[in-house]
């Protein structure tokens, strides 16, 4: 039988919210799902929540809500805090990305996030 994960997307206003709405979505209240993308991409391959077979779904309610909310001004935004904390080795390429976003132009938070859903569990996300 298919889990199904139910996303409120009324309730994503940023990427700190999307982990929030996530964990809570798969692993009950206060439940974790990691808090950045390459955990999002380990727990979405199962044993952190979601089943190890990936034999799940995800409807993401509301998710042009979502989409907007996660657009350029929050990809602006975690972009300024990944060049804080990067290696000065991708700091250039941090930045080239961050003047892009800020220009909105280039792909956003939520691109990203969409994009590890159909990597890792292809046909999993349903956006409602």
């Amino acid at each position: 039988m298919t889990m199904l994960y139910v996303l409120d997307g009324g309730r994503i206003h940023s990427l700190e919210d999307f982990w929030l709405v996530m964990g809570e979505a798969v692993n009950g209240p206060g439940g974790y799902f990691g808090r950045n993308l390459d955990s999002f991409d380990d727990c979405l391959r199962g044993g952190f929540g979601t089943p190890d077979d990936d034999d799940f779904a995800v409807e993401w309610h509301d998710h042009t809500y979502s989409q907007r909310a996660l657009g350029h001004a929050e990809t602006a935004r975690q972009l300024e805090i990944r060049l804080e904390r990067c290696h000065h080795t991708n700091r250039t390429g941090v930045a080239e990305e961050l003047a892009a976003a800020r220009s909105s132009k280039g792909s956003t938070v939520f691109d990203w996030l969409v994009e590890i859903f159909d990597d890792e569990v292809p046909g999993a996300l349903l956006l409602r």
